[in-house]
């Protein structure tokens, strides 16, 4: 077995301690578990594997991408076992921990002033994408509105969780980043059973929330979580196919991350605590009998900088 075969086909668990008093069964898929220390190895070996057949890449090339440190650590695995260079850029915000592992697996990281309006040339959102325009040489993976993101999740995370529940799936919920984990699984599933619903989570800042509930474009405003929400509407976010969403603040999804591991021992990051309150809140509000499933999207190891860091919170919260 090759490394990058490991990808995909992560355990399935209930939460036996925080859903306890709960009517419903709320049931985590243990994605930190890929190789690569999160959900997005599934879309970067799936988007580089498809380009490549596509005869947009052959070894050697260079691949750029931006990204709040996932999607860039599953390219850092794919491209060191392809034979591809990578460039990212990542915000100057992100944790030490995530930068660090990056360097050590030869990326060139490009750090960008988090700060800067996102419509700006030079921003988080732009800059890998103006470089890839002014260089042909540099292949462009645009995580936030390729649709092979949503594709790869329809293909490995849906059935993968229709076979290990057995079918018997109520709710999916999940944070909604660049959309692909919840809408390429959610898709899958509604197509299993139309009944199944799709509830999203936004941190409060991004500008998902306002737009689903109001069809309201709100001005972003920054917000600490990795890999959660948007200053902009994106083409992989097809929030037309939620039947509802929450909206969270920083505050209380690390506090829920830290619950996490309190009470089930597993030490994950802070889109997983939103996701796990998310789960919780929609079971109290159901008061019944169903199967609620969630995602940990990474471990909690690249954040003991942040997120359990007592002082950085202090500061931050």
């Amino acid at each position: 077995m090759k490394l990058l075969d490991t990808i995909g086909n992560t355990p399935l668990i209930k939460l036996e301690n925080i859903g306890h008093e709960l009517k419903a069964d709320i049931y985590a898929k243990l994605e930190f578990m890929n190789p690569g220390g999160s959900i997005k190895d599934r879309i970067a070996k799936y988007m580089i594997e498809k380009a490549e057949r596509e005869g947009k890449l052959k070894p050697g090339d260079t691949i750029i991408e931006n990204s709040s440190g996932n999607t860039a650590m599953g390219l850092a695995l794919v491209a060191r076992q392809k034979g591809y260079k990578l460039k990212i850029v990542i915000r100057d915000t992100t944790s030490r921990e995530k930068i660090t592992m990056l360097k050590v697996l030869g990326v060139d990281v490009i750090e960008v002033d988090a700060s800067i309006p996102p419509e700006k040339e030079d921003s988080y959102n732009n800059l890998a994408k103006n470089l890839a325009l002014a260089d042909n040489s540099l292949y462009y993976v645009d995580q936030h509105n390729n649709l092979d993101n949503n594709e790869s999740y329809y293909n490995t995370l849906g059935p993968e969780i229709w076979e290990q529940t057995n079918g018997e799936i109520d709710y999916l919920i999940a944070g909604v980043g660049t959309g692909g984990s919840l809408f390429g699984t959610g898709k899958y599933l509604k197509e299993k059973n139309p009944d199944i619903q799709i509830i999203g989570i936004d941190p409060v800042g991004s500008v998902f929330y306002d737009y689903f509930k109001n069809g309201k474009l709100v001005e972003p405003s920054r917000y600490l979580l990795e890999g959660m929400g948007d200053e902009f509407l994106i083409k992989t976010a097809t929030l037309e196919l939620m039947d509802d969403m929450f909206q969270i603040t920083d505050k209380k999804a690390f506090g829920w991350t830290k619950k996490l591991a309190a009470e089930e021992g597993i030490i994950a990051g802070g889109s997983s605590g939103a996701n796990v309150w998310g789960a919780v809140k929609l079971a109290k509000e159901i008061d019944g009998k169903a199967v609620i499933v969630t995602l940990l999207p990474d471990s909690g190891y690249k954040y003991f900088s942040t997120i359990y860091n007592d002082d950085w919170l202090k500061d931050k919260i």
